[in-house]
């Protein structure tokens, strides 16, 4: 009986220089592509007043000028309301705000992914099926909410809605489930461990990647955070909105605002970099089983 000869071959299979060029080459374009935004709104920040309003607008400044900067400072010291109260406001609301959001989503969606119990299934399709809602459609019912809990004008009605995320609980539940091993959490359950030093010590190192992410999402989405139709009260109310009452002003504000628009983004930018390699790994992974 004849023997299959298989030929063994010790050359790796691997991409061509010219495909490892054509690759580099789109990522570059799709990279300046998204990065284009951000460098219009630098360079629109940059511009005297009469070249704002060029048309077609323009993709350089002529006369490049920090005053839009000066300008925007002055009118935040001459507001009634002092400007570091509104950024207290939003740092404070945004910090807590993600520190909730990631606790509660972490702790549920262990539970969810590890634990099994009675209608396991049911809670979480009642999660996947609130990500179908936008937040205006449940406006009403959450200001009655807020208004029977006393919470209106006051920070818990900024703060703890955004604990209860569905879109956080959906991904961190999905990368549990697909990122933590059952025999890791079995063994450390023969060795005496309880759940939550199974979460914090074993489940919350395997996927750093997954709540970095949603930090990242979470302080984004607070931070950017504009008028509160909770929020009734001058000294309670958010950077952004400030920042947004400066557009207010007419065409002379102009300059002001597109500085605004810059320093509106330094911050999630900052977050987004310490992260980002964490970011890069959630979405690589999620998804994918072994």
């Amino acid at each position: 009986m004849a023997k299959l000869r298989i030929r063994k071959s010790n050359h790796a299979m691997n991409r061509s220089l010219g495909g490892d060029i054509g690759i580099n080459t789109m990522l570059v374009i799709f990279g300046a592509f998204m990065f284009l935004p951000m460098l219009y709104a630098i360079i629109q920040s940059l511009k005297p007043l009469d070249e704002l309003w060029v048309f077609p607008p323009r993709f350089w400044v002529v006369n490049p000028t920090l005053k839009n900067y000066t300008d925007l400072f002055k009118l935040m010291g001459t507001s009634w309301v002092p400007f570091s109260r509104y950024i207290f406001n939003t740092a404070f609301t945004s910090i807590l705000g993600t520190f909730g959001n990631v606790l509660l989503s972490s702790l549920a969606a262990y539970a969810l992914a590890k634990i099994k119990f009675p209608g396991r299934a049911f809670f979480f399709n009642i999660v996947v099926y609130s990500l179908m809602f936008n937040a205006t459609v449940t406006t009403i019912t959450n200001f009655i909410t807020m208004s029977l809990l006393g919470w209106v004008d006051t920070y818990y009605a900024v703060i703890v809605p955004a604990f209860a995320s569905s879109m956080g609980l959906y991904l961190m539940k999905q990368f549990m489930e697909t990122s933590v091993p059952d025999s890791c959490l079995e063994s450390a359950r023969l060795d005496g461990a309880g759940e939550f030093r199974i979460l914090w010590s074993i489940a919350m190192p395997m996927v750093k990647p997954a709540w970095m992410t949603l930090i990242i999402f979470s302080f984004q989405g607070l931070w950017n955070a504009g008028a509160s139709l909770y929020i009734h009260s001058e000294e309670l109310k958010s950077f952004a909105y400030a920042i947004g009452q400066i557009l207010t002003g007419g065409i002379k504000r102009a300059g002001a605002g597109a500085a605004s628009t810059v320093v509106m983004m330094l911050v999630p930018i900052a977050v987004f970099v310490i992260s980002q390699s964490n970011v890069i790994e959630t979405m690589s992974t999620s998804g994918m089983k072994d």
